[in-house]
């Protein structure tokens, strides 16, 4: 099973280099590694190609357009996510190719990072408790820093549709419809707490507008995408 590992960045210098040591250091190599610059005016790119990746260029402004982008040029018969500002755990692909059987998409847990440890640990109880929930009203909530479908069923369902924001929780819905959606526990993700910095209660209220379908908000002021 080939996997291709899509990250889309848009001035990340300051994570970049985390992201992709963290795939690097995969018990599970993925068969490419690829970053789609989405716009970078800092060191983004330079970082991403010193390190190896298949760099795209993506001139269109947006995260979902980057995410197809990056769908439309993997060659993996599954394409694995994450973000730029995220860590992946070094048995994050090995974890999911173990699923990937019978399956038609996968996701698993998120913990943030750069918070006092009490918190940390709380982020990934929550957040794991949230997605019970949504799996029991039928919704998985498939958000991209942590998520994996197979390729041509992806591009079959249309891809990513163009969603300022939700667009990860927008494709696993469409890909439910094609068969099996499967929860990887043991595919932990490390993620940037960059986005409880306007406060938690900004961090919930964007949940809330992502769930009711309305998701703006990312991008406001043209900046990068932050929770």
């Amino acid at each position: 099973m080939r996997i291709s590992v899509v990250i889309p960045a848009r001035n990340e210098e300051a994570y970049i280099q985390s992201c992709l040591r963290a795939i690097l250091n995969q018990t599970l190599q993925p068969s490419e590694l690829i970053v789609v610059d989405n716009g970078s005016t800092d060191r983004t790119a330079t970082i991403a190609s010193a390190l190896g990746a298949k760099l795209v260029s993506c001139p269109t402004p947006g995260v979902a357009a980057a995410r197809q982008a990056g769908l439309e040029v993997a060659t993996g018969d599954w394409v694995a996510t994450t973000d730029a500002d995220s860590r992946p755990t070094p048995g994050w692909l090995e974890a999911l190719q173990a699923r990937m059987e019978g399956s038609v998409a996968l996701y698993g847990p998120l913990r943030m990072f750069g918070l006092p440890w009490w918190q940390e640990e709380l982020t990934e109880v929550g957040y794991g408790t949230f997605l019970k929930l949504m799996g029991l009203l039928r919704r998985p909530n498939l958000a991209a820093a942590n998520m994996a479908f197979g390729r041509e069923v992806a591009l079959e369902v249309g891809g990513y549709p163009a969603l300022e924001a939700g667009e990860d929780v927008a494709l696993g819905l469409r890909l439910r419809r094609k068969g099996r959606v499967r929860y990887v526990r043991e595919a932990l993700v490390l993620t940037s707490s960059r986005r409880v910095k306007g406060g938690w209660s900004k961090f919930f209220g964007q949940q809330i507008r992502n769930i009711s379908g309305n998701s703006g908000g990312y991008f406001a002021g043209g900046g990068e995408r932050e929770s």
